[in-house]
C-alpha cells in the first residue's frame, strides 16, 4: 500500500512537472491538443495537459559565423516564438541592373512577428521564406534601374522593398519595419572607371581654383575712369528708361530726390567698378581654362570666389 502511494505521488509530481510551462517575456508558445491547434501560451506561468497537449515545434533558419568569419546557416527546432523585433542579415548576392551590369548587394531586414499562429501554420521556416522573398523582389527592383540610378537610389529601393515585403508577409503574421541596403558594390572595372572620373573631377576643380586664385591676385588693377564712368552712365540710363516705361516722369523723379542727373549717375559708379572687375575675372579664368563663359555652374563658382576677394 505504501509503495503504491509513493508511486502515485511520484507520478503526480512527474505529471505536474511535465505540464508546467513558464514562458519568458516577449515570447509565446503554440500549443496543440492531439495534433490540432488549441491555444497560444503567453508570458508567465502556464499549465498544459501532458500527453494530450504539446508545444508545436517549428523549423527556424539561423545564421551563424565560424571561427574564420564565414557565415553559414543551420535549421533548428524551436518551440518558443520571439515577438521582439528581429534583424536578418542577408548574405551578399549578385544582381543585374537594367543596363546589364552585375552588382553585389547585401541587405538588413528588420521584422517582427505580430501573429504567432499565422507565422507557424501559414508558412514553413519563416526566416528562409522572408530571405527568398527579399532576394527575388530586390532583383526585380534593381533590374528596373540603370547602374547610376541604383547607386544613388538606395532610399527609394529601401522604401519600395519594405512596402512590397510588408504586404507579402502580412498573411504570415509578420510586420516588416525597415529594409536597409548595406553595400552596393559595382564590378572592379566600374569601380576603377569611377575612381578615374573622381580624380579627373578633382583635378579639374583644383585647376579652376588655381586659375581663380591667380586671376584674383592679378585683378587688383586700375580700371580706366572713362570705362567706369561709361558703365555707370549706362546703368543710370537703364534705370531712367525703367522709370519712364512705368509712365513716370524721370525729371520729376530727380526733383523729388533733389539731385542732378550727374549726381544720380555717380551713385552707380561703385557698382559699375565692381561689375567690371567681376567681368574681368570671369573672362580671364575662362581664357586660362578654355571654358565657355556661359557655363552657369562654372560661372557661379567663379563669382562666389570673386566675392570672397571683395570684387563683387
Amino acid at each position: 500500500m505504501f509503495s503504491l502511494s509513493v508511486f502515485l505521488i511520484l507520478l503526480a509530481i512527474l505529471f505536474i512537472s511535465k505540464g508546467v510551462v513558464i514562458v519568458q517575456q516577449a515570447e509565446v508558445v503554440i500549443i496543440e491538443r492531439l495534433g490540432k491547434f488549441d491555444r497560444v501560451l503567453q508570458s508567465g506561468f502556464n499549465f498544459i495537459i501532458p500527453v494530450l497537449e504539446a508545444p508545436r515545434a517549428i523549423d527556424w533558419k539561423i545564421t551563424k559565423r565560424g571561427f574564420d568569419g564565414t557565415a553559414y546557416s543551420i535549421i533548428e527546432k524551436k518551440t518558443r516564438i520571439d515577438l521582439r523585433e528581429a534583424v536578418y542579415d542577408f548574405p551578399r548576392q549578385n544582381v543585374i541592373t537594367k543596363d546589364n551590369v552585375t552588382i553585389s548587394i547585401n541587405a538588413l531586414l528588420y521584422y517582427q512577428i505580430i501573429d504567432p499562429k499565422k507565422a507557424v501554420y501559414n508558412i514553413e521556416n519563416l526566416p528562409n521564406a522572408i530571405e527568398k522573398l527579399t532576394q527575388t523582389n530586390l532583383r526585380n527592383l534593381v533590374g528596373q534601374l540603370a547602374l547610376d540610378e541604383s547607386l544613388v537610389s538606395r532610399d527609394k529601393i529601401n522604401q519600395e522593398l519594405r512596402a512590397i515585403l510588408d504586404d507579402a508577409t502580412n498573411k504570415w503574421g509578420v510586420k516588416v519595419n525597415r529594409v536597409e541596403l548595406q553595400d552596393i558594390v559595382p564590378p572592379a572595372s566600374i569601380q576603377q572607371a569611377m575612381e578615374k572620373e573622381k580624380k579627373a573631377e578633382q583635378a579639374k576643380r583644383e585647376k579652376r581654383q588655381s586659375a581663380v586664385d591667380k586671376v584674383a591676385k592679378a585683378a587688383v588693377i586700375d580700371i580706366p575712369e572713362l570705362l567706369i564712368n561709361d558703365q555707370a552712365e549706362q546703368m543710370a540710363e537703364n534705370f531712367a528708361n525703367q522709370i519712364q516705361s512705368q509712365g513716370l516722369d524721370f525729371r520729376q523723379y530727380l526733383q523729388y530726390m533733389n539731385m542732378s542727373y550727374d549726381q544720380f549717375a555717380a551713385n552707380y559708379r561703385e557698382q559699375a567698378e565692381k561689375e567690371l572687375r567681376t567681368s574681368f575675372v570671369l573672362e580671364k579664368v575662362a581664357e586660362l581654362e578654355g571654358i565657355e563663359i556661359d557655363d552657369e555652374r562654372v560661372e557661379k563658382e567663379i563669382e562666389d570666389t570673386a566675392k570672397s576677394y571683395g570684387m563683387e
